[in-house]
Formats: structure tokens, C-alpha cells, sequence
């Protein structure tokens, strides 16, 4: 089997409903669709979400078609390290890290895809899953919300079945975040998890300050606390609190997950599948976090929830509010049953 053809598709337009975080305000929907054909007739796709920016859906687009695709076409659809190794080779002049691993990622997550529907099974199934179903909580308290939305809102993702919710933090005063995560715990209750996200909002002062405070608040765990760079800043962080750090989502391939493992600068694990690398890469990180002991949590869902379902390490996927035709199972996703990278419906 060989790849014949790579097209792409966009899309972009704004969002029904713009929202916030302590950083950004995040006000459009933009997409880039990248689709493998091969000359047996099976094809994989991949949708990789890219918004924000009107533009930036279709810049992805161009560098998928124009750099990447006319590298690997002729390649065995199935040898998906191989490629990932001669497109991180193509793009190390200009810099893998950055829009390129975005790019990377979406075909990467394509032929992934393929090889499953190739073969009639769902990814998971070619990961050595070891569970049949993920917990999961609802991201759902987002900066735009003023207090009576984000209780709603809480109050809505705890009727339909999540674990726990996660909050937005870091958008005004400290007292302002006691008072919403005060009122978030007043509906999930003393028991769900609750998680406080920062968005890289703070210095390391701050951070401290605020995680303190989080903690004696029982939260879960404090996400992006620090620029997510700033491997030295976040070690330093962690052993100064007890509240567990998550980050990741921010950080480009494997690389940037070493010393920050291997220092104990993480207490979850959270890259992205966009700029982690793709499927392919975020395995391989989660299997190095489970070298140290270090629990694992998606950054979004989707495809996501193949590697959930393979790690040991693995503890939640994120998602937003349950989608129509979704039901969970005591807290759980259960995993897609449809060929490849199927969504959690089927």
C-alpha cells in the first residue's frame, strides 16, 4: 500500500458563543482537514482544531499541501514513524516546534486513521488498550461566565454524569477566584474533583501565592500555572505545594517532556495532540510519564481517547458538556467502536 494523494480542507467562522480564559479570548471556530488516499482505496482523515485566528486554518493548510504532502507521497501509509521522522528532518530547518508540528500532528493522526480502517478495528485496539472506557470531567467554567452561569453551567455537567469539573482561574483578584470556586464546590459537592486552570497567567510569585490558596480550596490540581517554558519555574513551583501541577498543552514533542518529567516539575501530564505531535507522540510521552510515575490527562478530547485507553498512567479525558447521542458510563467514556479514529458515538 502507498500514499497516492494528501488533500486539506478549512473552515472558519466565528463562534456561536466566544469564550474566555485568563490570557485569551477564544471568539472563532477554525478547522483543517487533512485527508490520505492510498492506491488500495483506503483513506484516513484527520480535523485538527485551529482557531482564534481567521487565518490560521488555512495557513495549516498551505504548509500540509505545499511542504509536507509531496514528501511522503509514495510512502507505506503504515510505517507512520518513519514519516513522522523524515517530516520532523524536512521542517528542523525552519523549526519543528510551532506550526509544523501542527502539521505533522494532522497527518499523523491521517494515518492513524488509515491503518485502523485498513484494518477494520478501532485505533485502540492497535495500541494495547487496557481499559474499555475513561473517566472524565467537564471543562465547562470558563472567564465569561459571570457566578450564577458558572454555578448552571456546573450544575448541568454534574446531571449529566461527569466525575468533576474544571474552572478557569486567574482572570481578576485572588478573591474573586475564592468566591467562584466556592461557588462551584457549593454544587459538585465536597467530593468531585474540581481543577483550576491558569492558562500561563502568572509569574512564579503569584503562582505560589494563588496555589496556596487553591490548595486549602481542596482543588484537584493547578494547570498551567507559569509559562510553559519555564521548565526551572515549575519544578521550583512543585516543591513549594502539595496541590498537584498540570501542564503540557503548551509544549512541542517529546523533548520538551523530559527534564520536566524527569525533575518532577509535573504532577499530570497534558499535552495536546496538535503540538505534541500527534497520536504517535503523545503515546510515547505518556509512556515515558509512566516511567516516572506520573499520571496522564488529555488535552481536549477526540482522538485523544485512543491513547487514554492504552496508557497505564492514564486518570481523565477532558471534554465540554456531553454532545447529543453521548452517554456516560459511571463517570466513563466508553471507547468508539467504529474503525480508526472514530468519534466516541460510533
Amino acid at each position: 500500500m502507498k500514499i497516492t494523494d494528501i488533500s486539506v480542507e478549512v473552515t472558519s467562522e466565528p463562534k456561536a458563543h466566544a469564550v474566555r480564559d485568563a490570557i485569551q479570548l477564544l471568539d472563532r471556530n477554525g478547522h483543517t482537514r487533512v485527508r490520505i488516499d492510498t492506491d488500495e482505496g483506503v483513506s484516513g482523515v484527520s480535523t485538527t482544531y485551529f482557531g482564534r485566528v481567521e487565518s490560521s486554518p488555512a495557513v495549516l493548510g498551505k504548509l500540509v499541501e505545499e511542504q509536507l504532502a509531496p514528501a511522503i507521497v509514495g510512502e507505506d501509509p503504515t510505517l507512520i514513524r518513519g514519516i513522522r521522522q523524515k517530516l520532523q528532518t524536512l521542517t528542523d530547518y525552519q523549526g519543528t516546534a510551532g506550526l509544523s508540528s501542527y502539521g505533522i500532528s494532522a497527518i499523523d493522526l491521517a494515518l492513524w486513521d488509515l491503518l485502523g480502517k485498513s484494518l477494520d478495528v478501532p485505533v485502540w485496539k492497535l495500541l494495547g488498550a487496557q481499559r474499555t472506557a475513561i473517566p472524565t470531567y467537564a471543562m465547562v467554567g470558563w472567564l465569561e461566565l459571570d457566578v450564577p452561569g458558572l454555578e448552571s453551567v456546573s450544575a448541568k455537567a454534574m446531571e449529566q454524569g461527569f466525575r468533576g469539573v474544571k474552572m478557569k482561574v486567574g482572570g481578576g483578584p485572588l478573591t474573586e477566584d475564592v468566591q467562584r470556586i466556592k461557588a462551584v464546590r457549593n454544587i459538585i459537592g465536597p467530593d468531585a474533583p474540581l481543577m483550576v486552570d491558569a492558562n500561563q497567567a502568572f509569574g512564579y510569585s503569584e503562582a505560589l501565592r494563588r496555589g496556596r490558596v487553591y490548595e486549602e480550596l481542596d482543588c484537584r490540581w493547578f494547570e498551567e500555572p507559569l509559562p510553559a517554558a519555564d521548565t526551572d519555574a515549575h519544578v521550583r513551583l512543585a516543591e513549594k505545594l502539595d496541590i498537584p501541577i498540570a501542564t503540557g498543552e503548551n509544549r512541542y514533542g517529546q523533548a520538551a517532556f523530559r527534564d520536566l518529567i524527569a525533575r518532577g516539575g509535573v504532577g499530570v501530564v497534558q499535552p495536546d495532540l496538535r503540538r505534541a505531535g500527534g497520536l504517535t507522540d503523545c503515546l510515547e510521552i505518556g509512556l515515558m510519564a509512566a516511567g516516572f510515575g506520573v499520571p496522564y490527562a488529555s488535552h481536549g478530547g477526540g482522538a485523544h481517547i485512543h491513547v487514554l485507553a492504552a496508557l497505564p498512567n492514564t486518570i481523565y479525558v477532558e471534554s465540554g458538556l456531553l454532545p447529543a447521542g453521548v452517554q456516560l458510563e459511571d463517570g466513563c467514556y466508553p471507547l468508539p467502536t467504529g474503525p480508526g479514529l472514530s468519534s466516541w458515538n460510533g
